[in-house]
């Protein structure tokens, strides 16, 4: 899929906000432990990318009760469900001039069309080098679940299936989408918000 970015100026995909929270000193910390002046662009989007992707665990993953939202939280304790892991991999790279925006898949929740259906979020990210976007998804690899960093072929967590009602959205847009924030930000519970409260359309 060639992503298309929702806004003209990358200006809009370096925004700080409270849930994009990069001039928190811990993102600032971890930054600064796995940039350097002397890393490439493509080089920082992908240490990034893969510090997000397997250093926070997916809240289901590990079965944790615990909702992060804003990316200082999800780095604070490490984890998230993937709307708070795309928030801390925005912040992160907009924390170094990349611009980053949010995507997003509607994917069944489990195996099948009866269990119901979930907003999936992952990153669309411009590479000011190779003068286009790609999406990252930092979900967590898992069995069953590969997403890699990738320049030229999409490596995304998950496969779209079409007679399954799923989709892929192609728009990046600046902000996450108000249903996936408010989602964690009235949840108390990651394991039930998981199993009943995720949005299911944009």
């Amino acid at each position: 899929m060639n992503p298309i970015p929702e806004k003209h100026s990358y200006n809009d995909y370096l925004n700080e906000s409270d849930v994009i929270d990069f001039s928190h000193p811990l993102i600032k910390e971890r930054i600064s432990e796995l940039i350097s002046s002397q890393m490439s662009e493509i080089e920082k989007v992908r240490a990034v990318f893969h510090y997000v992707r397997d250093s926070i665990a997916h809240s289901w993953d590990i079965q944790s009760k615990r909702v992060t939202c804003r990316a200082s939280e999800v780095l604070t304790y490490k984890e998230g469900i993937c709307y708070a892991k795309s928030n801390l991999l925005a912040a992160m790279l907009r924390s170094v001039g990349v611009p980053t925006g949010f995507c997003y898949q509607r994917l069944t929740l489990f195996d099948t069309p009866d269990k119901g259906y979930c907003i999936h979020a992952l990153n669309g990210v411009y590479i000011k080098d190779l003068n286009k976007w790609i999406r990252l998804d930092a979900r967590g690899n898992k069995p069953g679940i590969q997403s890699e960093f990738s320049l030229d072929e999409e490596r995304l967590a998950f496969r779209i299936n079409e007679e399954y009602g799923e989709i892929d959205y192609p728009i990046i847009y600046a902000t996450p989408n108000a249903k996936t924030l408010h989602t964690l930000e009235t949840s108390k519970n990651a394991l039930n918000m998981y199993k009943n409260r995720l949005p299911d359309f944009l």
